[in-house]
């Protein structure tokens, strides 16, 4: 265990409370020297409010350690077409992102990608537009596939569920950036410099962040902190495809493990 890509929701932290035990993992990882990254499909947010949140909660985190979608989905662009025109359908983390890779955004003319995230001010018009781009041929990105995400009067449509509108409307499937695929995971290796081997993607979602660390050639740690249970671990396993390489069943659990395999 050489270093870690930690999930964020229902594994750190369920809304604003922290997990039991989500600080002392962390700490026990920085006393150790063992590198880490939180790695998060949430696009609306930049790197600084996702470390602030987490700081709020008492899980010291810096913004340089935050890996989202929307970084990930602005590299994939920049690294295939360097000053590529981006229209957007989504957030401001998401436009912030785009800009500070050095991408130029655009309203009107023809983009050559359209990157859609997560956009609760979301508008027909604005879809309408996308679609219009892409199927005149514009490269169309996902930054997530989630279809689904917690609010507060329950669960609300996520990023996947405009993607999947757009990609009805356009014909055209999309780039997914954001877990299951690996493209996300990659992304976290290369900031963290180092190769999947030995690094272990910590989650509670099977088929997002186990199903991912596995693409990604990573190993994989299941925590039942969140959308995973012993009750209904069997029935996530075989909707995901996959299992992972440990099972804990609480962070401290986690912790202990870690410790012993670097023998303290």
């Amino acid at each position: 265990m050489r270093g870690f890509l930690i999930d964020l929701d229902g594994t750190l932290y369920h809304g604003s409370k922290r997990i039991e035990g989500a600080d002392r993992l962390l700490a026990a990882l920085r006393a150790n020297r063992l590198p880490f990254r939180f790695v998060t499909n949430n696009s609306s947010v930049s790197p600084e409010e996702v470390a602030a949140r987490l700081n709020g909660m008492g899980i010291e985190a810096q913004p340089d350690e935050v890996c989202t979608s929307s970084l990930a989905a602005a590299q994939y662009i920049a690294q295939r077409k360097p000053g590529a025109s981006v229209y957007v359908v989504g957030e401001a983390g998401l436009k912030q992102a785009v800009a500070e890779a050095g991408l130029r955004l655009t309203e009107e003319e023809q983009p050559d990608f359209v990157v859609q995230g997560i956009d609760r001010e979301l508008s027909y018009s604005r879809v309408a537009a996308a679609v219009r781009f892409i199927r005149a041929g514009a490269v169309s990105v996902m930054t997530n596939p989630d279809l689904l995400l917690p609010g507060e009067s329950g669960l609300q449509p996520g990023a996947g569920s405009i993607g999947a509108m757009i990609e009805a409307a356009s014909g055209q499937v999309p780039v997914v950036i954001g877990k299951p695929s690996s493209i996300l995971m990659d992304y976290a290796l290369q900031q963290l410099g180092m190769e999947p081997g030995g690094i272990w993607v910590i989650g509670d979602n099977m088929a997002t962040d186990i199903a991912a660390g596995i693409a990604a050639g990573c190993g994989t740690a299941l925590v039942l902190t969140g959308l995973t249970t012993r009750d209904n671990y069997e029935h996530y396993a075989k909707l995901a495809g996959c299992k992972p390489d440990l099972i804990c069943g609480s962070l401290d659990e986690l912790q202990s493990y870690i410790l012993s395999r670097i023998g303290l």
